[in-house]
């Protein structure tokens, strides 16, 4: 296991070797222990990986800045953002623009699509039904998400899967190197602008319309409605969002419950388990791994100064598994364990805006895929990561009994 490699005292974490990426948490586990405060020469970051750390790191705006990016290769590349991406921006900014987003994507709004999700889930898992195994991925993951979040923004469902595949090579990396986001267009109007022009000419009753016609009052205290570059940025961070962090949520419920076959089983056996089993895998396995922000001012921690104007990496898939927060072992999966909070949404004013819907689309699809295959295992040579700044499986195939 690559989690070391000279100076210091002998620990390395880089987030995008090979080694580390397939099983990164004995290397969480040394940082947490040896080196909570963890510096990367290679790549220019600073590292928190305990739950305190972690979690006063997201709550603390004015310390840690989200202007400049969340993710490492776009703070390094100096990114210039689209008008209205939120997730990187600070108040008072954030505030007016998340405010939108949080009037037309509450969790109300959310909980009254469980029929439509059952639905979407029913159409893609009855097919298989009586076959010898399914791709978590593939047959689940990359279908019900996609149809729920296309279904809220009103993009046609012919298109769905084009637009799924330019969010997934926007967060895609080569195995072994950063993601070069110097010649990425953040702002992209190919197939999402059209429908923004097409929506404005005909309202209907959709998130876009939502978005096209909500008023707020924004940072200078301008009461007015979203610019086409502002919606346009909001729909496309909903599209890839929404579709591909669920995605992964989905294989993880595949890949955890198959490694734990015994608490499937009590799942079956009591349904009434299942919301905190979701919630159990969001912290043991959560998707992104990691929000960096930039350090506003010098910082101190474990008797170390980081300066003003350096990267934190504030990783939360580390925080998620710290005893210090999830006693005894927080490396031990147990359905029947008693979480508080998890970080996965991150925490604070950045805290995902799509938590209830994600936790909706995750409990219905583990109801369903236990509903028709109670028992299944990996076919772990046909199963494969995929290299992203989401972690998760590009394909998860597997037996079902």
């Amino acid at each position: 296991m690559a989690v070391t490699a000279g100076g210091g005292n002998g620990i390395y974490y880089d987030p995008y070797d090979p080694d580390i990426y397939a099983d990164p948490y004995p290397a969480f586990r040394r940082l947490r222990e040896e080196q909570p405060l963890y510096h990367n020469e290679k790549y220019g970051f600073f590292a928190l990986s305990r739950f305190d750390d972690v979690e006063q790191g997201l709550i603390d705006h004015q310390t840690f800045s989200s202007a400049r990016g969340t993710i490492l290769e776009m703070i390094a590349a100096a990114v210039d953002f689209p008008e209205g991406l939120f997730i990187c921006e600070d108040p008072p900014r954030h505030t007016a623009h998340r405010g939108v987003l949080s009037r037309v994507f509450t969790p109300k709004k959310m909980n009254a699509l469980e029929p439509q999700i059952r639905a979407f889930c029913a159409g893609v898992l009855d097919p298989l039904m009586g076959s010898d195994g399914f791709d978590f991925v593939a047959d689940l993951g990359a279908q019900m998400p996609l149809r729920v979040i296309g279904m809220l923004l009103g993009i046609p469902e012919a298109d769905q899967k084009a637009v799924q595949a330019r969010g997934r090579e926007r967060i895609r990396r080569e195995p072994g190197k950063p993601k070069d986001y110097s010649k990425h267009n953040l702002a992209d109007e190919t197939f999402i602008g059209d429908y923004i022009d097409w929506r404005a000419c005909r309202p209907s009753d959709d998130l876009m319309t939502e978005l096209l016609l909500a008023e707020f009052e924004d940072e200078t205290g301008t009461v007015r409605r979203l610019t086409r570059e502002e919606v346009l940025t909001f729909v496309n961070v909903l599209a890839n969002a929404g579709n591909e962090t669920t995605n992964r949520l989905i294989g993880w419920i595949g890949k955890v419950l198959a490694d734990h076959p015994d608490q499937r089983r009590e799942l079956v056996e009591d349904r009434s388990l299942i919301p905190n089993a979701i919630e159990e895998i969001l912290r043991f396995e959560p998707p992104p791994h990691q929000s960096c922000r930039t350090v506003t001012r010098d910082v101190e921690y474990y008797g170390q100064i980081v300066p003003e104007g350096s990267v934190m990496m504030l990783i939360k898939a580390s925080a998620n598994r710290d005893h210090r927060a999830f006693p005894p072992e927080g490396d031990v999966f147990d359905i029947h364990r008693t979480i508080g909070h998890h970080l996965t949404f991150g925490y604070g004013i950045h805290f995902c805006l799509g938590a209830a819907l994600a936790r909706l689309e995750g409990r219905i699809a583990l109801e369903e895929v236990l509903e028709r295959f109670p028992e299944w295992e990996v076919d772990v040579e046909n199963a494969a990561l995929e290299p992203s700044a989401v972690r998760g499986w590009a394909t998860l195939p597997v037996v079902t009994r």
